[in-house]
């Protein structure tokens, strides 16, 4: 059975608890919440900001965006891709 890890963070000024299931999990949890960290300063520098949880919600509409605009770009490159390799099939057929 895989031993889990039980490791806390800090995101603005509040710690959670976390249980992941390995230490690379570990690494890609701490580089998120860094990122997240590094955003509410930079929000919170930038921008009058009154509460907290306004920096919060800025946070996640800034990532949730940013998901979504990769999310269309990978299913054009696929459909792009997806347009070259049958392109490249049919000059193959013609020659074979």
């Amino acid at each position: 059975m895989e031993d889990k890890l039980r490791i806390k963070v800090t995101i603005g000024d509040r710690v959670y608890p976390l249980t992941i299931k390995s230490e690379g999990e570990e690494e890609g949890v701490r580089k998120a919440v860094k990122k997240i960290n590094d955003l509410i300063k930079k929000f919170e520098e930038n921008y009058e900001v009154r509460d907290k949880q306004d920096v919060l919600a800025m946070c996640a509409l800034q990532f949730a965006s940013l998901q979504e605009v990769r999310s269309i770009y990978n299913v054009q490159d696929s459909e792009k891709i997806e347009s070259k390799l049958k392109q490249l099939n049919a000059v193959l057929d013609a020659h074979l």
